[in-house]
């Protein structure tokens, strides 16, 4: 890894993911000499900690990534849209966590454990991809490189945190309301979301799936790299503040056992394999978060198919979903010297 010490910002910092990007950067000792916290107009002048230093968020405006190496965004589409183009021809690198350049072709969509080698085509913005997407893809890796996987089938059960501060907000005031006997008040999800789980996430297509559902399809195919991957999706919302789970089951070309499965990922680099269903191990939200790691068990094989393989997958959706992997991004950037 390269030496140089960067100049680095964060876009959209004072958000649920801009913060946990901060977090990350400390923790993981990022080498920069200077870290810039950027959002709009109405955040500038908050304060947020970093190092046990106070830093001023600034107003995000064209000049703002001149002098600036490298700049993680997580600030929504439209401001991805129109500031990444800035940043990259002022020679800044931004990592975006908005959808906004996940499937142009000429932008990398990359998870470290999983497509590094897609980093050497970036031409100063790389995408980083949906969080339910990077925790399924983890774990896929191995067994694709062993097996080759045909079709994926996935569920999720998504936390609330990954519409933001205002859903967490707003699941803690309807589950208040409900033991005080008070109504609720549904302003971020269509529907109440305490003791509820919502089969919508996104908005509805035309092919009656949503966004987020085409999201893990399409993304699938571009970090894996193999286009003739079948992947189908239905994504839910549901009563937790941290953590994303998922169902997964996959049919691969050649056999693989959940035995060989569960030798593959326990070695695997970012997965922990906790499967151990007779003494109720098991992965859960509640161990995930704040964790680096993809939880994977209930590691089993499909009786229904010739090479089938269910199992549970489970990530901190704001950290490895999001922040963990931008700045895991960042780091393969400095390993491989592609950071000017």
């Amino acid at each position: 890894m390269s030496s140089r010490e960067l100049v680095v910002g964060v876009v959209g910092a004072t958000g649920a993911v801009g913060r946990e990007m901060l977090k990350v950067l400390e923790q993981r000792n990022f080498p920069a000499k200077e870290v810039r916290a950027l959002a709009s107009k109405r955040s500038a002048g908050t304060l947020l900690e970093f190092k046990g230093k106070k830093i001023k968020v600034e107003e995000l405006v064209p000049d703002s990534f001149k002098g600036m190496d490298l700049a993680l965004f997580s600030a929504g589409g439209s401001v991805s849209k129109k500031f990444a183009p800035i940043a990259a021809k002022d020679g800044c690198i931004v990592v975006d966590n908005s959808s906004a350049w996940r499937m142009d072709p000429e932008v990398p969509l990359v998870v470290p454990e999983v497509n590094p080698k897609d980093l050497e085509k970036h031409k100063n913005i790389i995408a980083n991809p949906n969080c339910s997407t990077i925790q399924m893809v983890v774990p896929l890796k191995p067994i694709h490189d062993q097996a080759r996987i045909k079709r994926i089938v996935v569920s999720t059960y998504q936390a609330v945190s990954g519409t933001g501060h205002k859903a967490i907000e707003e699941l803690e005031k309807q589950v208040r309301a409900l033991f005080n006997m008070q109504d609720v008040e549904c302003n971020v999800y269509p529907y109440q979301i305490a003791f509820n789980c919502l089969p919508h996430i996104d908005v509805f297509l035309d092919n009656d799936y949503t966004k987020e559902e085409m999201k893990m399809v399409n993304e699938t195919k571009k970090i894996i790299g193999d286009n003739s991957i079948k992947v189908t999706a239905t994504t839910v919302r549901v009563p937790v503040f941290y953590g994303h789970s998922e169902s997964v089951n996959i049919e691969t070309e050649k056999k693989i056992t959940a035995k060989e499965v569960r030798a593959l990922l326990t070695q695997f680099p970012g997965v922990k394999v906790l499967d151990n269903p007779k003494e109720k191990i098991y992965p859960m939200p509640i161990f995930a978060a704040g964790e680096d790691d993809v939880f994977v068990g209930r590691i089993r094989d499909d009786d229904t198919i010739e090479n089938g393989i269910n199992m549970w997958i489970v990530a901190d959706n704001i950290r490895k979903g999001a922040a963990l992997n931008a700045v895991q991004i960042a780091e393969e950037l400095l390993k491989r010297e592609l950071i000017p």
